[in-house]
Parts: C-alpha cells; structure tokens; sequence
C-alpha cells in the first residue's frame, strides 16, 4: 500500500466516522450531515463502474466514469422505478443536489436504476421516464442484473450496496466518502458547498 493511498484511506474513515457520529463536517462540530451503517466501501478506492446503458438529460446516448470524472465530488443516486422509498426520499435527493451543484466544474452527479428485483418495471424505458417526471439534468444510467441468474447488478456488488435509494459519495481522490441509505440533504449540499469553496 503506497503512503498516498493509506493517507487517503485513513482521511476517508476519519470522515465517514465522524459524519456517521454527526460530530464533525469539515471541521465544523455537531452538524450531523448522516447516519451510515458499516456497509459499503466507505474509505477503500471506488471502483469503475459497468454500466451499459447511459442517458444525457435530454435523453441521448451517454456515457459516465469514475475516471474521466477524477479529481471531482461524484454523487452517485441507485433507485429502482417500483421502490416506494425512492420516490418519496431518494429521487428529491437528487433532485436537490442536482438544482444545486448540476454542471458545477467540481462535482459530477449521475442516478444509476440498479436492478435486483421487479425486473419488468424497473426497465431501460423507465430511466427516461423517471428523469422526465424529476426533470433531472444529470446523467441516467440502468444496470439491469440478471433475472435468471439471480444476480444483483454490477453496481451493488462492486460497491456492497444494501438495496435502493442507495447513495454514494466519492471525494476527489477517488475514495468512497459515503455509501448508504440516508443522508440529511440540507448537511450534505452545506457539506459540498464548504467543500468546493
């Protein structure tokens, strides 16, 4: 393990504990930005996603990655078009981020439909749809798993993701800064916001 890495490692866990603590958000005590559980990759380098399918937000033929976004905040929202939890917390989260850092130079925010589960209503048709009803201007992307195979979607096994909405957040370096359920929105684009300063 290089020096860099374990620095950021360390850097990254420091973060994550202290945001699941809600003591401390870039130094400022008691703010409480969330609450994260012990899964994911939180402070371990973010893997390159596969994912096949990706739309702009006017519905075009796209493309997204962890690489060609380096050095940026990436906000990474997973849902599911049948997922209650979705609809009524998930999709005006990234709503909101979307309104407040959308084409920002620092920060890159793509919503990816991984789908374990209800494999007819959460199709490729579906992204398109649900970025029109949000009318979200970032990138959409399906990860569609396998029905018969019983496989989760690349994108919740590479990042150990519990179910949906799911969302990630990868700091500049490329490590894992959040991978959870739940975030308080209002602590979150504060956090971003002191963070992109």
């Amino acid at each position: 393990m290089t020096k860099a890495f374990e620095s950021s490692r360390r850097d990254a866990l420091q973060l994550a504990a202290a945001l699941s603590a809600g003591t401390l958000v870039a130094g400022v005590p008691g703010t409480g930005l969330l609450a994260q559980s012990s899964r994911g990759l939180t402070g371990h380098p973010a893997p390159e996603l596969d994912v096949g399918y990706w739309i702009d937000g006017d519905g075009e033929p796209a493309s997204f990655s962890i690489k060609e976004n380096a050095g940026k905040w990436i906000f990474l929202k997973c849902f599911q078009n049948w997922c209650p939890g979705c609809h009524s917390s998930g999709f005006p989260t990234l709503q909101r981020f979307s309104s407040e850092f959308y084409g920002h130079p620092k920060v890159a925010i793509a919503g990816i439909q991984t789908v374990f589960e209800g494999f007819r209503s959460n199709t490729q048709d579906d992204v398109r749809k649900l970025q029109l009803r949000y009318e979200l201007p970032n990138v959409m992307g399906h990860d569609a798993g396998n029905p018969d195979a019983e496989r989760r979607p690349d994108t919740m096994i590479k990042y150990r993701t519990g179910g949906t909405p799911w969302l990630i957040l990868i700091d500049p370096e490329g490590t894992v800064a959040f991978n959870d359920f739940h975030v308080n929105q209002d602590k979150l684009i504060e956090f971003i916001h002191e963070q992109i300063a």
